[in-house]
């Protein structure tokens, strides 16, 4: 009776909960929720960048409905590193969440405060979490571990739970030479694997790509290679949270004597934190100023910029368009691309790449030298963490839909049981029960949240769409003078149009629209006529016209105005 009773109890515990808000099926805003009875810790809270067919849209966030419901409940941000896409949404988000605190590394404090900052927060403290420590939040027992990634301190996050240990690996790569000299913690992520772990999720940014990921010490070695014959100046974009990237720019530049400039205002602030933090190491002296470049012989000179990603408001593309305060590219500049593109990206790269080679440059880029390492674990890597940890459960993550079905294959061969493989969406949660069994539930609120300019939220996918048709297909409009009493038109109507075709009054086409203007609204009889069934009337009508001449459909916009 007594083992019956116990088994009745230990089946009333609640399951956890683990719910993706964003990262899943998607490269960018990732955010993870872990939910345990009235307790929930959420690691990242992270941004994206906006695809071609976001018009106007700065940033995107991800929906946070769910836990702005259960704000009451939420008892920690953890953070794994400082990278925009695990960081960047905290400054639209956090005003939802005053007093939570945000535990984090210290560079990831140093670089996050700053962001903070900026944004006029101040309601959230700040936690120190490093690889190693171990803190208790709720029913949580948070364990970070250090992982190699292409920015210092990046760390997985395990959770010791009532239904047992989650290991979360933020983004990693198992780099055994890391610039650093700080290896991974595998002897936590075996500790954890004897423990035995209930669900690991795991980065699947390379999942496609076989064998290992090369380490970053050897894309300074590339530097020096490409450094050595060169007697002008010479151009590194680059992320500016690559710390790691930045450091083996000044040790290149150092062995042949040049200085090193730094130039972008993300890249400055970055460089400025790292350096007081310890991060970065360097003479003094070999920093100088970017308004005195032009004392220092081309030949002696090394400046690391922004614009990696062909963002045309950044270093690189601005240089490359001589409109650069400091800086215009020459013939005789060699310029080192050391990023590859993020995916939707690749058109703004290339432009800028072969804007640089127009004016003069020669350029290194991901294609052409290995300057650039990725800093996400490849296939054998995988297969480390997978061996590692031997999960019960396996939810890939942080990728898009394909390297995540990939991820599930391969978690499948290291002996993971295919039912306990969950290639989820965001917005799905996994339920894991007190014996560890785990099954999808019903999903949460998930979605894009448009940050534009000031405004976040307030652009929805009605704005968007309206947007698109606008780009797509140009707006038509038509300002019609009726008779308040009648209705009867009074004058010629008026055309407006703009990115459909030009306005010129005696084009036949305009012609034919202010016909079927009139036409539309004709003998409307001797009743007060309804301007909002006059407007229905005149859109329906030149919609139709518009379309028959130019299997077009641009926005049309009837104004009228009654006298």
């Amino acid at each position: 009776m007594a083992k019956v009773k116990a088994q009745a109890m230990t089946d009333s515990r609640p399951s956890l909960r683990i719910i993706p808000l964003g990262g899943v099926g998607e490269i960018g805003k990732n955010m993870y929720v872990f939910e345990y009875g009235d307790d929930i810790v959420v690691i990242d809270c992270g941004l994206m960048f906006p695809d071609e067919e976001m018009y106007g849209i700065d940033l995107v966030v991800p929906d946070v409905t769910y836990l702005t419901e259960r704000r009451a409940n939420v008892r920690a941000f953890l953070i794994t590193h400082a990278h925009e896409d695990h960081v960047g949404g905290l400054p639209y988000i956090l005003p939802e969440f005053p007093g939570v605190p945000i535990y984090a590394s210290t560079l990831a404090r140093g670089l996050l405060g700053s962001k903070i900052k900026e944004h006029k927060l101040h309601n959230n403290p700040f936690i120190a979490l490093e690889p190693g420590d171990e803190v208790q939040i709720g029913p949580f027992g948070v364990v970070p571990f250090r992982v190699g990634h292409s920015i210092p301190d990046a760390m997985g996050i395990a959770l010791r739970t009532p239904v047992g240990v989650v290991v979360h690996t933020g983004d990693f790569k198992f780099d055994h030479t890391p610039v650093d000299g700080k290896l991974s913690d595998f002897h936590i992520l075996a500790r954890m694997g004897e423990e035995g772990v209930v669900c690991l999720l795991s980065d699947s940014t390379r999942a496609e790509n076989p064998g290992y990921t090369p380490s970053e010490r050897t894309v300074g070695e590339a530097f020096r290679e490409i450094m050595e014959p060169l007697d002008g100046r010479v151009i590194v974009a680059t992320f500016a949270s690559n710390i790691a990237r930045i450091q083996q720019v000044l040790d290149a530049a150092g062995s042949f004597e040049r200085r090193v400039a730094v130039i972008g205002r993300s890249m400055e602030t970055n460089f400025r934190i790292a350096s007081d933090l310890g991060y970065l190491t360097y003479p003094p002296s070999q920093i100088v100023a970017k308004d005195k470049i032009g004392d220092v012989p081309s030949g002696k000179l090394v400046i690391a910029t922004t614009g990696a990603q062909g963002e045309p408001m950044a270093g690189l593309a601005r240089m490359a368009n001589r409109d650069h305060r400091y800086v215009e590219i020459q013939p005789g500049d060699t310029v080192i691309v050391s990023a590859s593109p993020i995916p939707g990206n690749e058109e703004y790269v290339a432009r800028t790449i072969d804007n640089l080679f127009k004016a003069g440059a020669n350029v290194y880029y991901h294609t052409i030298k290995r300057a650039h390492v990725s800093g996400h674990a490849s296939q054998e890597e995988l297969k480390l963490m997978l061996g590692l940890t031997k999960p019960k459960n396996f939810i890939p993550m942080h990728g898009e839909f394909r390297m995540q079905v990939q991820h599930g294959r391969l978690a499948i061969e290291t002996g993971v049981a295919p039912e306990g493989v969950f290639i989820i969406e965001n917005g799905t949660p996994i339920e894991i029960a007190a014996d560890g069994t785990a099954r999808r539930g019903q999903p949460v609120t998930a979605g894009y949240v448009f940050v534009d300019g000031l405004s976040v939220g307030d652009v929805g996918e009605v704005v968007l769409r309206d947007r698109r048709a606008l780009a797509n297909d140009g707006m038509f409009m038509i300002v019609v003078t009726v008779d308040k009493q009648t209705g009867n038109v009074i004058g010629r109507p008026e055309i407006i149009t703009r990115g459909f075709v030009h306005g010129n009054e005696r084009d036949p086409m305009i012609e034919g629209a202010v016909d079927r203007v009139v036409a539309s609204i004709q003998n409307p009889g001797d009743h007060i006529s309804e301007v909002a069934l006059l407007k229905s009337q005149i859109k329906d009508g030149v919609s139709r016209y518009l379309y028959e001449q130019t299997k077009r459909r641009p926005m049309v916009f009837p104004v009228v105005v009654e006298v």
